[in-house]
């Protein structure tokens, strides 16, 4: 039978304690263990005034971004909107039952102010990264560097020609994206990567690059770059470029330096692709950093028309000669050609009468062999191609591919919704947090059988290999 509904008056009072109504595997739970705020007070008090009402607690903003991130939440006025009706969410960001929620306004004036002159973001990233230090999760063995492309939030449709651009107009009557960008002309990572001009600028936003490098309609992107600690895929460092290649290795040097400046890792290989494999990066990691370039060379000496290639005359570095395959002798004037290339020649008489020259050099009169001023670091990266730690990296470097994945398709970053350099680089960094928070969650809850054994009694080459096959979390 049943029952009448009752309309009895409610009652006056009761007692509700919110965190009884967030399960106890609730992934916010989880990560809370992980975020420590203790000293972001005192380091943006400079950036408050005592006088007047009572300002957003820097705190509360900070969680309610990292809700939005972690769970895929794109737009900051639906983060305000699911803060306000779900419990679980309402418990990370320490509001009661009662407390009122920011308006979603607010968010926009701390990033491009308080936030940003107190590097917020960053400090928080790196609090993250010194818990998964903790944890035992980063093995500071192997580093792997890549680039993702990211779509900016600019229209092609009002776009205009790059060589109408004007990169002399006045700051002070620019938008906030314009002024960002002309501060950072001479930066490795932005205007100084390349003096090429784009095809076409975003007037709104004219960091962000004009690509076709998807294979298909080109947009406009920035490059998300990322550093991670192969053992479990755990982003040490990362940040924002334009979408080529000299940026991206630019970008790179960056994120190394300040991952040894800042949390004392030095890798003894780093793993990428050949678009690290240009011979100055090479040059960089095994002269000046001492790191083993796991990375396929960069070359484009290969010849497909039949004739003898670079790689078929044997370099003898202790007459600084090339021997070719008639055995002659190739040598150089030490004239060094657009500061980076040497050229060494053939005599002409020993052309004239070999018989190899036909598939050496038939439309010229001696063949001519140019070899790259740090040509010693492309060796040395040829010689770690063939061996089983190369191997083992290139199967390594899968796990930032999969950041990237984990990035666009769980956390919904496909397209950016802020505009500048400085807005790129906020959602990069907070996409990080999320990342590494979600990993963080994941193995600490579930941790391999072998992962409490070897915080104790240290790893053994073994425990590393088992560490490379471990599983991406969802």
């Amino acid at each position: 039978m049943m029952g009448r509904l009752k309309s009895d008056q409610g009652q006056l009072f009761y007692e509700f304690h919110l965190g009884d109504a967030v399960p106890e595997d609730h992934l916010v739970r989880k990560i809370d263990t992980a975020l420590d705020f203790s000293w972001l007070h005192s380091e943006l008090a400079p950036h408050y005034s005592s006088m007047g009402r009572p300002s957003i607690d820097p705190e509360l903003m900070i969680r309610m971004l990292v809700v939005g991130y972690v769970f895929a939440i794109r737009s900051e006025r639906l983060i305000c909107r699911e803060v306000q009706v779900n419990l679980a969410y309402r418990w990370f960001c320490k509001l009661g039952i009662e407390d009122a929620v920011p308006d979603h306004s607010a968010f926009s004036r701390a990033r491009n102010e308080r936030f940003r002159d107190g590097d917020v973001f960053r400090r928080v990233f790196e609090r993250v990264v010194e818990a998964c230090i903790a944890a035992g999760l980063v093995g500071g063995e192997g580093f792997a560097v890549d680039a993702s492309l990211i779509a900016a939030d600019a229209n092609k449709q009002r776009s205009i020609a790059g060589q109408d651009w004007r990169r002399d107009r006045d700051p002070a009557r620019s938008s906030r994206a314009v002024k960002e960008y002309l501060a950072t002309l001479d930066d490795t990572a932005w205007g100084a990567a390349s003096d090429v001009v784009p095809k076409f600028v975003s007037p709104s936003d004219p960091a962000a690059q004009w690509t076709g490098a998807h294979k298909g309609p080109a947009f406009f992107a920035y490059s998300d770059n990322y550093l991670i600690d192969v053992k479990f895929g755990v982003i040490v460092d990362v940040e924002a470029s334009r979408s080529i290649r000299q940026a991206e290795v630019g970008a790179a040097k960056t994120m190394i330096e300040r991952t040894e400046e800042r949390f004392g890792l030095k890798p003894e290989r780093l793993v990428g692709d050949t678009a690290y494999g240009a011979a100055p990066m090479l040059n960089w990691l095994v002269e000046e950093k001492g790191i083993a370039p796991h990375i396929p060379v960069f070359d484009k000496s290969k010849r497909d028309d039949g004739t003898f290639s670079r790689s078929d005359f044997r370099y003898d570095p202790t007459g600084d000669v090339y021997r070719c395959p008639g055995g002659k002798r190739l040598g150089t004037s030490g004239t060094v050609h657009e500061g980076k290339t040497l050229l060494y020649r053939a005599s002409k008489l020993d052309c004239d009468v070999c018989p190899l020259k036909p598939q050496c050099c038939p439309k010229e009169p001696s063949r001519k062999i140019p070899r790259d001023i740090h040509e010693h670091a492309r060796d040395v990266a040829r010689s770690l191609a063939g061996t089983e730690g190369f191997e083992q990296s290139r199967r390594e470097r899968k796990k930032i591919e999969m950041r990237f994945a984990h990035l666009k398709r769980i956390l919904k970053l496909g397209r950016l919704r802020l505009r500048g350099p400085r807005g790129a680089q906020d959602e990069f960094v907070l996409a990080a947090i999320a990342q590494n928070l979600r990993r963080l969650a994941l193995l600490v809850a579930r941790p391999p059988p072998w992962l409490s054994t070897s915080r104790t009694a240290g790893e053994s080459g073994s425990r590393r290999a088992r560490a490379a096959t471990c599983p991406c979390d969802a």
